[in-house]
């Protein structure tokens, strides 16, 4: 915990630095939300067959799910939000040749209702 979703135009895929940003994503949560290091788990997901605004061609999106336990307060589900759109500006290269929007989510999980298995790891002999 926590699970991240980056869903991008695949226009951007050359733009979009992925482990630099995963890695300053996985800082935040940790810092400003105090999630496990360890349970971090972002999946990225290109999308081919988007719409965006008016279908422009020249339109392109990267939008941020990130999904937490519930508890925490506004202020710190505000400065998580500012912090991962600012790492995601930082870590998408200049694109003048679309307009790209950048979004963040953020979902409470419900503490009672979410389950979760982890298989220890192997030893080596």
């Amino acid at each position: 915990m926590p699970h991240t979703t980056v869903e991008y135009s695949g226009t951007l895929t050359g733009a979009l630095d992925k482990p630099g940003f995963g890695t300053a994503l996985h800082e935040a949560l940790v810092t400003i939300a105090g999630g496990r290091a360890a349970g971090c788990k972002t999946r990225f997901v290109r999308h081919d067959d988007l719409w965006i605004g008016d279908g422009s061609p020249h339109r392109a999106m990267i939008h941020v799910e990130v999904a937490l336990l519930s508890g925490r307060d506004p202020e710190t589900k505000r400065a998580l939000t500012a912090a991962v759109l600012a790492a995601l500006r930082e870590h998408t290269a200049p694109t003048p040749q679309f307009e790209v929007q950048f979004s963040v989510d953020l979902r409470d999980l419900d503490r009672e209702a979410y389950a979760r298995h982890e298989e220890p790891r192997a030893v080596a002999p």
